[in-house]
């Protein structure tokens, strides 16, 4: 047993089976588990996919969302006990793997026209 299948073995106990099926451009919300003192809450964050990274136990994506007028940007680790769940709200219609062009725009100018054909699943 060579040290790729022994890491891929311990991996393979952490790797998520429940997560919908993701794309670049997706409008989702992500469950986030934050600790405030000694209780622990559901914090959701709604936002674009701009990117996807990796794959395995290291995929992430990065959500992008305008919050008072100032886009913010997050790194997800798909595969984190901090993720509780993500919900597809909308797929998105892209060309491009990654949407770093959006940071570029402000407004109605930041829209990705919505895809039919895929399920929300």
């Amino acid at each position: 047993m060579n040290v790729q299948e022994i890491i891929r073995s311990v991996e393979a106990d952490h790797i998520k089976s429940d997560l919908p099926t993701l794309y670049v451009g997706d409008t989702i919300k992500v469950g986030v588990r934050i600790r405030e003192g000694g209780k622990e809450r559901v914090q959701p964050y709604e936002g674009t996919i701009i990117a996807m990274r990796n794959g395995g136990i290291n995929e992430t994506i990065t959500v992008r969302r305008i919050f008072q007028g100032v886009g913010v940007e997050r790194v997800f680790l798909l595969h984190s006990p901090r993720v509780d769940s993500i919900t597809v709200l909308r797929r998105g219609k892209v060309r491009r793997a990654k949407l770093y062009y959006l940071r570029d725009r402000i407004g109605k100018a930041t829209r990705v026209k919505q895809r039919f054909d895929r399920p929300l699943k």
